[in-house]
């Protein structure tokens, strides 16, 4: 980033922060949807379904056309979102098992953590998937600690891993939701006897079958990623989920809203076992999965109502993101890929989950202040790891040096401010460390694939890799989709970005 565009971006931070010192701290409110892709709302261009609640966001706020995740999986771009650090920086941030411990050790700086600092009320509320409890693992039967409420959030209601891996069972601050001492839980990577009715060997019992890997513990019909036994009392419906991350967040709202609060509503939908609850089922035309978006509309529907019922809309700002893009058969023989007809999950943009090719990271994008934000559609680079520096910002909390190392401050981008610029540069990566990358630069694109392979270029079977040549270059100006690969006419812009991409990961930062 140059001198003179580091200043600007400064003094447009300044002027927002004067600005909105003036006034009361906003609520802030980050709505993030699991495997959404860019195509998958109607605002984003989707004809094969209607999504009014998010579309009213839209309307009312800022569309971005390049917002971002930082990585094309849960568990590295919620570590990211939370830390502003690029997940590829840490080791053991890949897909976390049923068994992980915190990954987010106590005391790290998180988005929650400044958010404390300013005053702010805090809560963490759906899918968590970032480990909880100490090295060894969760004491499922005891305290989970550390977790959320150790880096930052006074309150969180969880799904502890995600729900295709186990245990399903809701955690409330500490402890397993109605877990009764006499029915202890256990979670394993082995099977526990012999007869424990798996995937595989009941596979006939099944609501909903297994394409590949998800055929373990039996729940609710469903096999999934992993062993529990025990916990009968505290286990839920998948049907329910959705359910009870409204009643929980609408509670808690409640409870807070009569001074400046932060809620991660982090939904599970659309991720597999996409099971909606019965309302919904059957009312689109592309399956569960359509009708799991349908679900996901109306959870923000009923978020927007409480902020209406309490006047808080004005004082609230919310951010729409998702934190990857989309799949379709990820594990289970839900018709997904057989029911999307028309549909482009991904929108115009080429892979999905798992990859660096566009449609892994790029996802719908929106920012509403109600009466604060002018509507508008915006082509400027965001990211969900923008987030900690751009709101610590506005709400006047000094970030030190070696916290929050890849976020920038792009709160007059989210804002909406004239002139404002967002990223100038951008790294995405997949899963795991010393694995794939991607670094957009303005509208170059250069990839990186130290595997040499890339996964899921078309949205289908993310088992199926392509090989590719370890650099690609592409011009999304006039390629977004990624097809025609430039580096041979192209070898000056590729050398200058595969410096750049090796000084970023080698930097251990990037934040000025």
């Amino acid at each position: 980033m140059s001198k003179l565009r580091i200043l600007l971006v400064a003094l447009v931070g300044s002027l927002f922060t004067q600005s909105i010192a003036a006034a009361d701290k906003p609520n802030i409110i980050v709505i993030m949807a699991d495997d959404l892709g860019y195509g998958d709302l109607s605002c984003y261009g989707a004809t094969a379904l209607k999504t009014p609640n998010i579309d009213k966001l839209a309307s009312e706020g800022i569309r971005f056309t390049s917002g971002y995740c930082s990585a094309s999986t849960c568990t590295p771009t919620r570590y990211s979102f939370l830390t502003g650090n690029y997940a590829f920086r840490r080791k053991g941030t890949g897909i976390a098992a049923p068994t992980a411990p915190a990954i987010i050790e106590p005391g790290t700086v998180t988005i929650a953590s400044l958010l404390q600092k300013a005053g702010y009320k805090t809560a963490v509320i759906g899918k968590w998937h970032l480990g909880l409890g100490g090295p060894d693992g969760p004491d499922w039967n005891g305290e989970l600690n550390p977790g959320p409420r150790e880096i930052g959030f006074d309150f969180n209601f969880l799904l502890p891993t995600t729900n295709d891996r186990v245990p399903q069972v809701y955690v409330r601050n500490h402890r397993v939701l109605n877990l009764d001492p006499k029915d202890p839980l256990w979670v394993g990577n082995k099977k526990p006897s012999e007869d424990h009715p798996t995937g595989i060997t009941h596979r006939n019992t099944l609501k909903m079958d297994w394409s590949h890997g998800h055929n373990s513990t039996i729940h609710n019909g469903i096999s999934r990623i992993g062993f529990y036994t025990g916990g009968q009392a505290a286990r839920f419906r998948d049907e329910d989920l959705a359910d009870k991350w409204v009643e929980q967040s609408n509670e808690w709202i409640t409870a807070n809203k009569d001074k400046p609060f932060f809620l991660f509503f982090a939904s599970h939908d659309i991720h597999v076992p996409r099971i909606p609850h019965e309302r919904f089922m059957g009312k689109t035309t592309l399956g569960y999965r359509g009708d799991c978006i349908i679900q996901l509309d109306w959870c923000v529907g009923e978020l927007m109502k409480t902020l209406d019922r309490l006047k808080l809309a004005e004082n609230t700002i919310i951010v729409f993101c998702s934190d990857n893009g989309p799949v379709m058969d990820d594990g289970y023989k839900d018709f997904a890929l057989e029911r999307r007809g028309d549909h482009r999950a991904a929108g115009p943009f080429s892979g999905g989950k798992y990859s660096v090719f566009e449609g892994g990271t790029r996802t719908p994008f929106i920012t509403r202040w109600k009466g604060r934000i002018k509507p508008a559609v915006s082509d400027e680079m965001v990211c969900t790891i923008d987030l900690a520096a751009s709101f610590a910002t506005m709400t006047g909390v000094k970030l030190e040096k070696d916290a929050c190392t890849d976020s920038f401050n792009v709160l007059g981008t989210l804002l909406g401010s004239r002139g404002a610029k967002g990223r100038d540069h951008l790294v995405e990566q997949d899963n795991g460390q010393a694995g794939n990358y991607g670094l957009r630069v303005g509208n170059w694109k250069l990839q990186r694939h130290d595997r040499k392979s890339a996964r899921n270029v078309v949205v289908g079977n993310p088992l199926e890799n392509t090989k590719v040549p370890q650099f690609q270059l592409f011009d999304l100006e006039k390629d977004q989709a990624e097809k025609k690969n430039v580096i041979a006419e192209q070898p000056e812009v590729a050398n200058r970005l595969k410096a750049q991409l090796a000084k970023l990961i080698d930097d251990g930062r990037s934040r000025p």
